[in-house]
């Protein structure tokens, strides 16, 4: 059709660029930002992105602060953290009143607690076995056998399993 703009024409303004980098930033697929938010085929918008370098931009902009999050938070949970909760108590006050008697009055007062969360043994198992493939990959080789870090520690978590379900008394 004579004088039709091209659909990735509006995409590649910077209203179109703000809007794509802020769907990545929302978490979405760059097959849900094609197919749902701008309404074509992947496989357009895979080659608008080989064509328009300020597309790929845009997603990969949009891309990086929500990764890292994700990466401290992976790091967070592999480590262990301490989170401030407010857990709720009673307060009891006896008041006597004009010598007619004593009455309790209750209140719910709030304090701070610093809980601790303990590691989370499936972020630690992921977070090695992609930053150190070289020592914990995920499906290791036979010839690396008891050498294998990841599998010694499976290892001992299985027989510390083990031991636990072993030293629980049976039921009668």
């Amino acid at each position: 059709m004579p004088g039709r703009i091209g659909l990735y024409e509006q995409w590649i303004t910077e209203d179109g660029l703000i809007a794509i980098e802020g769907w990545a930033r929302e978490g979405l697929t760059d097959k849900q930002i094609a197919e749902e938010k701008i309404g074509v085929a992947e496989r357009t918008f895979t080659e608008w992105k080989s064509r328009f370098p300020a597309i790929t931009a845009a997603l990969k902009n949009g891309k990086a602060p929500v990764d890292t999050k994700v990466e401290n938070q992976l790091l967070k949970s592999a480590l262990g953290f301490t989170v401030k909760v407010k857990v709720p108590f009673k307060l009891k006050k006896k008041i006597t009143k004009n010598g007619e008697g004593t009455v309790e009055e209750e209140r719910i007062e709030y304090a701070d607690q610093e809980i601790y969360v303990k590691p989370e043994t499936t972020a630690q198992i992921y977070w090695l076995s992609n930053r150190r493939p070289d020592k914990w990959r995920r499906n290791p080789t036979a010839e690396k056998g008891a050498d294998d870090p990841l599998l010694v520690l499976l290892k001992r978590w299985e027989d510390a399993a083990n031991a636990d379900a072993d030293s629980k008394p049976e039921a009668t």
